[in-house]
């Protein structure tokens, strides 16, 4: 009987793993956030292996792909969210206290927080 991988080593290829290298050379993080160690893991895995198998090396290229994932983000988004999300639970915890308890919720939707987050950027007195 042959065992299955969990989803998540099937999608680990030298392909994906040779794309993410890619956009992280070409959007220029690959060498600002990944240490040599690192870079020289996915390289020596692009190299050698066709697909990752190894329960311990996913856990490590997936924590170095998240690493740069994370890098793609840009500052604004990244102050957009965390304005947004804190304008969100604020004004959601306001209207829950005036008996609104389906606005528990909002500080938990996406479009409403980049909606907060945008216009709270934008309208920075100078």
């Amino acid at each position: 009987m042959k065992l299955e991988h969990p989803p998540t080593l099937r999608l680990m290829t030298k392909e994906w793993l040779t794309s993410i290298r890619m956009r992280a050379l070409r959007r220029r993080v690959w060498f600002k956030v990944l240490s040599r160690l690192e870079r020289g893991i996915v390289d020596l895995t692009i190299r050698c292996v066709d697909q990752v198998r190894s329960a311990k090396l996913a856990l490590i290229i997936g924590r170095i792909v998240c690493k740069v994932m994370k890098a793609f983000r840009s500052a604004f988004r990244e102050r957009m969210e965390k304005v947004g999300y804190d304008l969100a639970e604020r004004i959601s915890r306001i209207a829950v206290s005036w008996g609104y308890v389906e606005a528990s919720n909002w500080k938990r939707d996406p479009s409403f927080v980049k909606y907060l987050g945008i216009n709270a950027i934008n309208n920075i007195p100078n």
